[in-house]
């Protein structure tokens, strides 16, 4: 596994594209697009998931309806939590890697 100090963005890339995703990168923001739906995916190191600042970058509002954020499983409950309490308008899931596995550990769906 990598240190927890660097975000998973190889591992977001291959969750999505093992997916059928087309996925492409900018930093650590990733564009996944299938059939419809794009989503705005951030991978985040441990100490950024648990930075409310980090999840409301865009100020609250986004372009994409859809976000998904990934980080380190040992980050993933709290990232769900302040998500929760966040309550962004855009539906969202929080996906922790482990090793080389991963698992969605929450999603919303925004009103």
């Amino acid at each position: 596994m990598a240190p927890v100090t660097m975000p998973p963005v190889e591992e977001a890339r291959n969750i999505f594209r093992r997916l059928g995703y087309s996925v492409e990168s900018d930093g650590v923001d990733l564009r996944a697009e299938r059939k419809w739906r794009t989503v705005h995916v951030t991978a985040l190191d441990a100490d950024e998931a648990s930075s409310p600042d980090k999840l409301r970058a865009d100020g609250g509002t986004t372009d994409y309806r859809l976000r998904c954020f990934v980080t380190w499983m040992d980050a993933a409950g709290d990232l769900r939590d302040r998500l929760t309490r966040t309550d962004p308008d855009y539906e969202w899931a929080v996906i922790g890697i482990e090793d080389d596995d991963y698992e969605v550990v929450d999603t919303a769906v925004g009103a």
